[in-house]
This record gives C-alpha cells, sequence and structure tokens, in this order.
C-alpha cells in the first residue's frame, strides 16, 4: 500500500505541473482532495489493514496528502501572478512619463539666455577663481593702493592684503589678458563679494555678467553696436536706453548704460532711488595702463569691456522688486 501511495503522490504532482488554467487546479484538488478523492479512497483502506500498519501507513498518506496541496497552491499562486503580469502589460518602446524635479533658478535662466545672444556675436565663455589674489583683482585693473575699492569697508578680504573674494568679475579679464593671446572675444558670469548692507537694490553677493574683445581696430562703435545688439535682443525693441559718460579706472573713456524702469514707467522708486531709470552696465575702451601691464602696446591694439550686476538684470525680467528675495530661500523663485 505505500507504494501505491507514492504512485499517487507522484502521478498528482506531475499533473499539476502541467496545468494552465485556474480551473483545472480546482478540478484537480476535487479528484485528490476531495470527500470522494483519491486520498481519501486510500484512508478508507486504513481498517483492511493490521493495527500495527496503520500507523505508519497513515503518516505516509497526510505526508502524500500535504504534498499535493503544497504544489496545488504554489501552482495556483503561479498561475495568478502570470495573469496579473498579463493586465499589468506595457510597451517598452512608448516613452515614459516627464517628471519634473525642479526648474532653473531665474539668475541661471538668464546666464544662459545672455550665453546665447553672446555667442552669436562670436564671444566665447570663461571662468576664473572666486578667491582672488590683489594683483588680478586690483593691480592688473588700474586700481592703486590708496584706491576705496581696496578698502575693508568695501572688499572682504580672505587673508589682508594678498587675498580677497573678488569684488568684481573683472579680474577674470585681467586673468584673460595674460593668459591667451589675441584676438579673442570673451563673456564671464560668476558671483561676486562687497560689504554692503542688504537692501531692496544691494546685496553682499550678487552677480556680474563681463564682457570684453581685444584686437586690432577696435572702437567706442563697436562698443556700443555690441552693447545695443545685446540690450534690444534681451530686453525688447520698444525699451528705453541711454548711452552717458561715466568714468570707470579700468576703462578710458567710459560710459554707462541705462534702461527704463519697468517698475514705475519712469515716475522713480525705491528700485531706481527715483531717477526713473536704471543702471544697467558699465563699459569702455580698455584703459593703456591695464593693455600695458598685460604686455601690449597701446597703440597697435585696442579692446573694450562691460560689466554689468546680473540681479538687477534678473530683478527686470522676472519683476522681483527686492534683490533679496533671489537667495532667501523661496521655493517660488
Amino acid at each position: 500500500m505505500r507504494e501505491d501511495i507514492l504512485n499517487l503522490k507522484n502521478e498528482a504532482i506531475a499533473r499539476i505541473m502541467d496545468v494552465i488554467l485556474l480551473a483545472e487546479i480546482d478540478e484537480l484538488k476535487i479528484s485528490y482532495l476531495g470527500r470522494n478523492g483519491k486520498v481519501n479512497s486510500l484512508t478508507k483502506e486504513l481498517k483492511n489493514l493490521k493495527t500495527e500498519e496503520r500507523g505508519e501507513v497513515g503518516i505516509s498518506i497526510n505526508e502524500a496528502k500535504h504534498a499535493i496541496e503544497s504544489a496545488l497552491n504554489q501552482k495556483k499562486n503561479e498561475i495568478i501572478n502570470r495573469e496579473s503580469l498579463k493586465k499589468t502589460w506595457f510597451d517598452a518602446s512608448v516613452p515614459g512619463i516627464e517628471y519634473k524635479i525642479g526648474h532653473l533658478h531665474p539668475t541661471s535662466i538668464v546666464i544662459n539666455d545672455m550665453f546665447k545672444i553672446f555667442h552669436h556675436l562670436g564671444f566665447s565663455m570663461y571662468e576664473g577663481p572666486e578667491i582672488e589674489t590683489d594683483e588680478f583683482n586690483f593691480g592688473k585693473l588700474n586700481l592703486p593702493k590708496d584706491h576705496p575699492a581696496r578698502s575693508l569697508q568695501d572688499a572682504l578680504y580672505i587673508q589682508e592684503p594678498d587675498y580677497v573674494l573678488r569684488t568684481h568679475t573683472s579680474s577674470v579679464e585681467a586673468r584673460a589678458l595674460s593668459d591667451i593671446k589675441p584676438p579673442f572675444r570673451i563673456v564671464v558670469a560668476g558671483k561676486c563679494y562687497r560689504e554692503e548692507k542688504a537692501n531692496a537694490s544691494n546685496n553682499a553677493m550678487f552677480y556680474q555678467f563681463q564682457g570684453f574683445a581685444l584686437q586690432q581696430g577696435l572702437s567706442m562703435a563697436d562698443l556700443k553696436g555690441t552693447l545695443f545688439y545685446f540690450v534690444k535682443k534681451f530686453f525688447g525693441e520698444k525699451r528705453h536706453i541711454r548711452f552717458r559718460c561715466k568714468y570707470y579706472p579700468e576703462v578710458e573713456p567710459g560710459a554707462g548704460l541705462d534702461l527704463d524702469c519697468q517698475f514705475c514707467k519712469m515716475k522713480g522708486c525705491s528700485v531706481c532711488k527715483g531717477r526713473g531709470w536704471i543702471e544697467m552696465l558699465g563699459s569702455g575702451m580698455i584703459h593703456p595702463i591695464i593693455l600695458k601691464n598685460a604686455g601690449y602696446n597701446p597703440r597697435e591694439i585696442s579692446g573694450f569691456a562691460f560689466g554689468m550686476g546680473l540681479d538687477r538684470i534678473v530683478m527686470d525680467r522676472f519683476g522681483i522688486s527686492d534683490i533679496r528675495s533671489l537667495y532667501n530661500g523661496d521655493i517660488k523663485y
């Protein structure tokens, strides 16, 4: 009888392994484990055995019953999982859903747009260190030892007087003039640092955008054409611009470019300090002394440079009235 039990178990497991449909599982369960099933038929024959054999045979029948139940449950789960996968099948060639994890900061958006405009004019991007030496931040830029820009009231020194947090991106211009051979046209964007009291239009940390070019024959006409092209492309054809003489130690002659204040429509407000105009940048022809410091003869080669505070341009572009809003951690910016 033990042989019959083993054969029944093997037969049942073999049939279960070939099952494909859930309905077949139910049929096999009734056939083998039901009230009138094959396992119960063997159990009924126990009364015909000798008393000493019933215990061992009964254990074998229970083991066979458990083995068949386990095989049935395992096969049932396999079929259910397979059917579930069929229902959730997807086409791997179809593009997935793009999840937005954030967006660029307004300053980064403006920098990218400005780079694109100047790229069309033949300018290349350049970078320099934020911790700068006195030589490149002041010395090579025609800022003498007694110039107020060097004082602790304006500059933030790391190690006085040799190392300072750069106060302008003009330091990158000084490095480029020393490292690159002309002709070249370069634009730079980066952080600058000064001792400032934070208010609606000023901050101790701010971004600047610097541009400069060096080659034979450059003049103020080239500078003015470059800046007017940029302003019209970036701010729009309808904005008002004024170009006026102004002194900067890095250039000679120097000029400032102002843009009409969109916050007050030129009536005067806290952003434009009541003037109706916002000073967007300073510019001019690279000073002969700076060219000499870089090893060039000002009579043989000339260049122009311009620098602007990016934060005010960002404020103008996005209608932000307080510069502090850009760096206070507000997620909407």
